[in-house]
């Protein structure tokens, strides 16, 4: 039998050029919503781990708009650049199992995946910056 409390969930996405210059990821709220509760123009911290157990705290907004729905902005510009984050790099956020002690804010870890060309294949790898 499965444990729900150690079963994992994530969401992630494709940087685009315009969001590595902006240092700033978009997200559809329904890639998101499993995670947060939707509050226009409210701005919430995400606390994040990175792959080397360095912890960030990034800040995202959630948006509604008649033309592209809702949507959630998460803005990351020391991470973004420390990192050296890339167009179509893919950022992976995976819920971290809360303890009695944490802030009430969900905490993630976070991984960059890079694709490279090796030997000719197009192979993905995790970034360890």
């Amino acid at each position: 039998m499965e444990n729900q409390e150690q079963e994992r969930q994530s969401f992630s996405k494709h940087l685009t050029q315009n969001e590595v210059k902006d240092r700033i990821i978009f997200f559809s709220y329904t890639d998101v919503a499993p995670f947060f509760e939707f509050q226009e123009g409210r701005l919430f911290f995400v606390d994040v781990t990175d792959s080397l157990g360095k912890p960030w705290t990034f800040i995202g907004t959630f948006y509604a708009n008649p033309e592209v729905g809702k949507y959630v902005s998460i803005k990351c510009p020391q991470f973004s650049s420390e990192k050296g984050l890339k167009a179509n790099d893919e950022v992976i956020f995976t819920e971290r199992p809360r303890r009695e002690s944490d802030a009430p804010w969900k905490k993630f870890n976070v991984i960059i995946k890079r694709n490279i060309r090796l030997f000719g294949q197009d192979i993905w790898r995790e970034l360890k910056v």
